[in-house]
Formats: structure tokens, C-alpha cells, sequence
């Protein structure tokens, strides 16, 4: 069982790792540090995620009016607060269409309904899907399992009310990123095993599904990248305290604990090759296809933790997001 310890000391000497993609390795250096996390720098952390760096413009969500942008204050799970859905659908109103139920990302600690949002707004802007973009509560505040839970509940409202947001109940699927794919693996979970609603698809991009530090990659970056050891040991402690590796861990936390992978929906999911998450996306993978599910697996040499957002003029990063955005456009097809 791993150390309850918030440091990431106890984890053992740093193994070796693949090389940064040549395009990459300057904006990985650059970041160096900047993105380390703990309780002092958690404020300026989550500011950032939601306000973005000084001078930066302020998104439009409205994708130059061919958005409708509404918000709606939903029930949460029993004797939970209300939570915050963002709804982006196509001003073209022309009958039902696909949707995607969308989850943040930023470590289980930051971000808002509008962090990373700018995945899936391009398939509203084009007029394929409606986007519901959940606002779940977020640790150390709210530790387990107040975040998955928000998003299962915001999951099931959206479901019941599909017909009035103009999406078609049979075309759901869920899409997350970083901790945000996580908990999209954990609601799908949930959905499955509540027996609602049905996701037609889970998109999970470099998903953060293991608390447990057992695997080579999860010790392999210490200070290098946006999201090292450190920095992941400093997130899973958030959302589970003292049952971070231990046995008491719910598999719609940590989703590699999962025992059985069956009756999942369709998946794509990605991962950098030089990322803390790489051999537990890779295992979830094989054990999804194991399982019976079908699916498309990426894995991108030399790509850091979020290399295409924050690299995306670099040719590995161009190449992960047309062939995300292809399957995309394939699943919310009507």
C-alpha cells in the first residue's frame, strides 16, 4: 500500500523516461515550476485555470453568435447543494442532435465549467451537438465523493431533459479531460451500473484513473512537465485524504480499481507517452477491450500532459487533435 504521506519522497528513485518531442521540449521547459501545486499556491492556481493568465482574452462562447450560452441551477445528489450546468447549443435549431456531457479538468482541485471547454465547442459552433458542461464540487473542500457524485447528478438531469435541450436521448456521450477524464470514467461507471442513462460513448482525454502510485510512469517525472509526481500525489490527497492507496477506494473515484469493464460504452482515449497517467491509460485500455468494449487508443510520442493545448502549434499536437476531433464527429453523428 503507498505511503499516506503528501509528498512525493516517499515514492522512491525517479525512473528513466522517453524524450520530450523536439517540439515540445522548450515549452516543457519553460513551464518548469510554474504549475506546482500545494495549499500556498492552490488560490493562484485555481485563479488561473478560471481567469487565465493576465492579458489573455476572454472566451467567447458564443462562437461568434452561432452559440446560444445558457445557464441552469440543477439538483445535486441527495442533501448536496444545487450544481451549475453550461449549456451551448447550436442558435440553428434544426431537431435533435448528438450530446456531449462535458467534465473539467485541473487535478480534482481547480477549474470551472468553462475550463476546457474549447474541445467541444467547435461541434456546437458546427451545429452537431449541444454541450452541458457540469460545475462539480471540487477537494479538498469537497473530497469523495462529492465531485463524481455532482457529476453523475448532472449527468442524470441532463438525460431526463434531453428532449427540451434539443439533444437526442439515444446520442449521449460524456467527455473529460485530465481529472476531468477521470470522473468521466467514473460517471460512465456509475450510469452503467445504476442503469441510467445510456452514454452512447466516453471520451477520455489523458484521464487521471489511479490513486495508487504503482506504476512506472506515475513515478517517472519529478519537476518536469505540468503534472509530475508531485503534483499528482498533491491532487489524488486532496479528493481521498488518508484512503489515498489504500484499500477503501472506490473504483467511481479511481477507476482502475474497477474490477469489471464491462457494458461500457464506445471509448476513445489518449495519452502522452512522457505523462504520469501513460501506463494507467494504457491498462485501462487493454482492460476496456478486454471487457467487450470497443476501443480507439492514442498514444503520442514524446507528448507531455496537455502538449496540445499547451504546444498547439506543434505537429504532434495538430495530429492529437484531428484525430480526436475525427472520432468525435463520427460518434455525434446522427
Amino acid at each position: 500500500m503507498a505511503d499516506q504521506t503528501t509528498t512525493a519522497d516517499n515514492l522512491g528513485a525517479v525512473p528513466i523516461r522517453p524524450p520530450f518531442d523536439p517540439e515540445l521540449a522548450p515549452v516543457e521547459e519553460a513551464m518548469r515550476g510554474k504549475w506546482s501545486m500545494s495549499d500556498e499556491t492552490l488560490p493562484t492556481i485555481r485563479r488561473l485555470m478560471v481567469e487565465g493568465a493576465p492579458g489573455t482574452e476572454p472566451a467567447d462562447w458564443t462562437a461568434g453568435g452561432r452559440v446560444r450560452v445558457e445557464e441552469r441551477q440543477v439538483a445535486g445528489p441527495d442533501g448536496a447543494p444545487d450544481i451549475t450546468l453550461l449549456i451551448l447549443s447550436p442558435v440553428d435549431d434544426r431537431g435533435p442532435r448528438a450530446g456531449i456531457y462535458h467534465i473539467h479538468g485541473g487535478g480534482m482541485v481547480s477549474g470551472d465549467r468553462t475550463s476546457d471547454l474549447d474541445v467541444a465547442l467547435p461541434f456546437v459552433a458546427e451545429g452537431s451537438a449541444v454541450v452541458v458542461s457540469v460545475e462539480y464540487r471540487l477537494a479538498p473542500e469537497h473530497p469523495d465523493p462529492a465531485p463524481v457524485e455532482d457529476c453523475y447528478a448532472g449527468l442524470v438531469w441532463t438525460a431526463k431533459n434531453a428532449v427540451e435541450l434539443g439533444i437526442d436521448p439515444e446520442h449521449l456521450l460524456v467527455m473529460g479531460t485530465s481529472s476531468g477524464g477521470g470522473l468521466a470514467a467514473g460517471t460512465a461507471l456509475l450510469a452503467r451500473d445504476r442503469a441510467f442513462p445510456r452514454l452512447s460513448h466516453q471520451v477520455l482525454l489523458s484521464p487521471m484513473l489511479d490513486d495508487r502510485f504503482e506504476t512506472h510512469s506515475s513515478r517517472m517525472l519529478q519537476g518536469e512537465g505540468p503534472w509530475d509526481r508531485g503534483n499528482n500525489l498533491y491532487g489524488w490527497t486532496s479528493l481521498l485524504a488518508e484512503r489515498r492507496g489504500g484499500p477503501d477506494v472506490s473504483a467511481y473515484a479511481a477507476p482502475a480499481r474497477a474490477e469489471d469493464l464491462s457494458g461500457l460504452p464506445r471509448t476513445y482515449i489518449d495519452v502522452g507517452s512522457v505523462e504520469s497517467f501513460r501506463d494507467e491509460v494504457l491498462t485501462y485500455a487493454r482492460r476496456l477491450s478486454e471487457g467487450g468494449v470497443s476501443v480507439d487508443l492514442h498514444m503520442w510520442g514524446g507528448g507531455f500532459h496537455g502538449f496540445d493545448r499547451m504546444a498547439a502549434h506543434a505537429a504532434i499536437s495538430r495530429a492529437s487533435k484531428a484525430t480526436r476531433d475525427e472520432f468525435v464527429r463520427r460518434a455525434l453523428a446522427i
